[in-house]
C-alpha cells in the first residue's frame, strides 16, 4: 500500500486542486474532537483484533499497529503529540502518525472501516464514559442534600404554592424533593445507556462491507452489549446524543430551580438561609453586599444547555439519510453540554455544603399567613362528620375573623372559634400549633418526622 506522502488529508488523493484556506479552516474538527483520541485507539485496537481473528490481515501486521497505537495514546496522554490541522480531525491524525511510526503496514487499520461508523463508535463510548461521571457525581449531590435533611428533620418552614404561603413542612422535607429530582436525572441517563449500547463499527460507510468480519466480537471487545441490525441507521443515528443533551437539559433545569429557590431564601426580603462567604461575591461600589453569584451561574448556564439541545434538534429535522456534514456539530455539543452540567453538579455540591437554615426566621414566617387552616379543615371533618367542603366554609369563615382582629389562629381563643363554629371543644387548639401540623402528615411522602426519617434511611441505600 502506498504511503500518502504529500502531507494532506486522505481524500486529496481524488480532488485536483488545493483546498482552499477558508474550507481548511472551517473543514477541520480537530480542536473538538481530540477528545477522543482514547476511544479512537481503543476501538482501533478492538477492530485490528477482530481484522486478525478473521483472518483478514497477519499476526505481525496486527500487533505492529496495537504497537503503533499504543504509542501515540502515551504521546498524547504525555502531551507530546502535534494535532495538526490539515489532517482534520482526530481519526486522521491518528493514522497519519501511526505511518510515521510504522509505515505501510498502517494503511491496514482502515480496512473494513469508514470514519463513518469510526466515529459513531468513538462517540458513543465517550458518552458512556461521561454518562457514568455524571451519575457519579449526582450522588454526590444526593449525599450532601441528605447530610443536610438529617440534620434539619425538625426544622419547620412554610411550604409555597404560589410563593404564598401555603402549609407547613419540614425544611428536610422540603430538600429531599430535590432528591426525588435528581434520582430521576440518574434514571434517565441509565436508561440512555441501554439504548446505546450497540456496537457501530464494522457498517463501514454506509452499507455494511464485503469482508468477513464478526461484529460481536469487537462489540463485546468494547464493552457493547450487542451491534447495531441497521448499517444505514448506523452511521445516520444521533438519538443517543440527543438522549444526552435531553438528560442534560432536565438535569440543569433542576439545578436551576434549586439554584433560584436558594436565591429567593437567601434574599434580604425571606432571610430564610445563611450563604458562607465562600460562596458568595462582593460588589464593586456597594461594600455592604454580598451576592449569590454562583447560584446565578448555575441558573443561567441552563439556558445554554437547552440551546445545545435544540441546536442539535434542528440539525437533525430534516436531514436525509446517511452520513452529511451536518453531523460535525455534534461533538462540540455534547462536550460543552457535558463540561457545564459537571461544573454545575460540582458547584451544586459546594453550595450545599455552605447553606444553613436561617430557623427562627423560617418558623416565624411558617407560623403567619393562617397557614394551619387546612389542618383546621381537616379536623372539623375526621371530628363533627361533616363534609371537607363545608368544613372548608366553616375554617374561611374562621380565617376572615382572624384577619379582621389582626390575629393569628393559634392567638385566637375557644371562645372565638365558637362563634363561628359552636361544637368546637378546646381540643382543637392543638392543630395550629405548627409542630403538630407537620407531624399529622403521615401518609407515605408526607412530612411527618417519622416519613422523613425513613426517608432518609432508603436514600442512603440507594446506589
Amino acid at each position: 500500500m502506498a504511503k500518502n506522502k504529500n502531507n494532506k488529508a486522505i481524500w486529496n488523493t481524488r480532488i485536483k486542486y488545493n483546498t482552499s484556506s477558508l474550507f481548511q479552516k472551517i473543514g477541520n474538527s480537530i480542536d473538538v474532537d481530540k477528545r477522543l483520541y482514547k476511544e479512537d485507539i481503543a476501538g482501533s485496537i478492538a477492530h485490528v483484533e477482530m481484522l486478525f481473528k478473521q483472518k483478514i490481515i497477519s499476526f505481525k501486521i496486527k500487533n505492529k499497529i496495537i504497537y503503533g497505537l499504543n504509542k501515540i495514546e502515551k504521546e498524547i496522554s504525555n502531551n507530546k503529540f502535534e494535532f495538526k490541522k490539515n489532517y482534520e480531525d482526530i481519526h486522521m491524525n491518528i493514522e497519519k502518525r501511526l505511518f510515521d511510526i510504522i509505515g505501510d503496514e498502517a494503511g491496514y487499520v482502515h480496512t473494513a472501516r469508514s470514519r463513518n461508523d469510526q466515529v459513531v463508535t468513538d462517540f458513543k463510548i465517550w458518552i458512556r464514559s461521561a454518562t457514568k461521571k455524571i451519575n457519579t457525581s449526582i450522588d454526590k449531590v444526593i449525599k450532601s442534600i441528605l447530610n443536610l435533611a438529617e440534620k434539619n428533620i425538625y426544622t419547620i418552614m412554610p411550604g409555597f404554592t404560589h410563593l404564598k404561603n401555603a402549609q407547613a413542612v419540614s425544611f428536610a422535607h422540603y430538600l429531599m424533593a430535590y432528591v426525588e429530582m435528581f434520582n430521576r436525572d440518574k434514571k434517565r441517563f441509565t436508561n440512555s445507556l441501554d439504548i446505546l449500547d450497540e456496537n457501530p463499527l464494522g457498517v463501514a460507510a454506509l452499507t455494511g462491507t464485503s469482508f468477513n468480519i464478526d461484529r460481536n466480537y469487537t462489540a463485546k471487545k468494547l464493552g457493547f452489549k450487542r451491534s447495531t441490525n441497521n448499517s444505514i441507521d448506523t452511521v445516520s443515528d444521533r438519538d443517543f446524543v440527543l438522549d444526552f443533551l435531553y438528560n442534560s437539559s432536565i438535569c440543569s433545569m433542576h439545578i436551576s430551580r434549586i439554584a433560584e429557590e436558594l436565591i429567593i431564601w437567601n434574599s434580604d426580603s425571606f432571610n430564610l438561609i445563611n450563604l458562607s462567604d465562600k460562596i458568595v461575591t462582593g460588589s464593586s461600589i456597594m461594600p455592604q453586599k454580598k451576592n449569590p453569584d454562583l447560584l446565578e451561574f448555575l441558573r443561567g448556564k441552563t439556558g445554554t444547555t437547552y440551546g445545545n439541545l435544540f441546536a442539535m434538534l434542528t440539525i437533525l429535522k430534516g436531514l436525509p439519510l446517511s452520513y452529511f456534514k451536518d453531523l460535525q456539530e455534534d461533538k462540540e455539543l455534547i462536550f460543552k453540554s457535558n463540561d457545564i452540567i459537571l461544573d454545575c453538579i460540582k458547584i451544586l455540591n459546594e453550595v450545599l455544603k455552605n447553606i444553613t437554615p436561617n430557623k427562627k426566621k423560617m418558623f416565624d414566617l411558617a407560623n403567619s399567613g393562617f397557614i394551619t387552616a387546612t389542618d383546621l379543615a381537616d379536623y372539623l371533618v375526621k371530628n363533627h362528620s361533616i363534609s371537607f367542603r363545608r368544613a372548608y366554609e366553616k375554617t374561611a369563615a374562621i380565617v376572615n375573623y382572624a384577619e379582621r382582629e389582626k390575629k393569628n389562629l393559634d392567638k385566637l381563643t375557644l371562645e372565638e372559634l365558637k362563634k363561628i363554629e359552636p361544637k368546637l371543644s378546646n381540643n382543637v387548639l392543638k392543630v395550629f400549633d405548627l409542630k403538630n401540623s407537620v407531624n399529622s402528615k403521615k401518609s407515605y411522602g408526607g412530612t411527618s418526622f417519622d416519613n422523613i426519617k425513613k426517608m432518609i434511611v432508603k436514600y442512603r441505600k440507594q446506589k
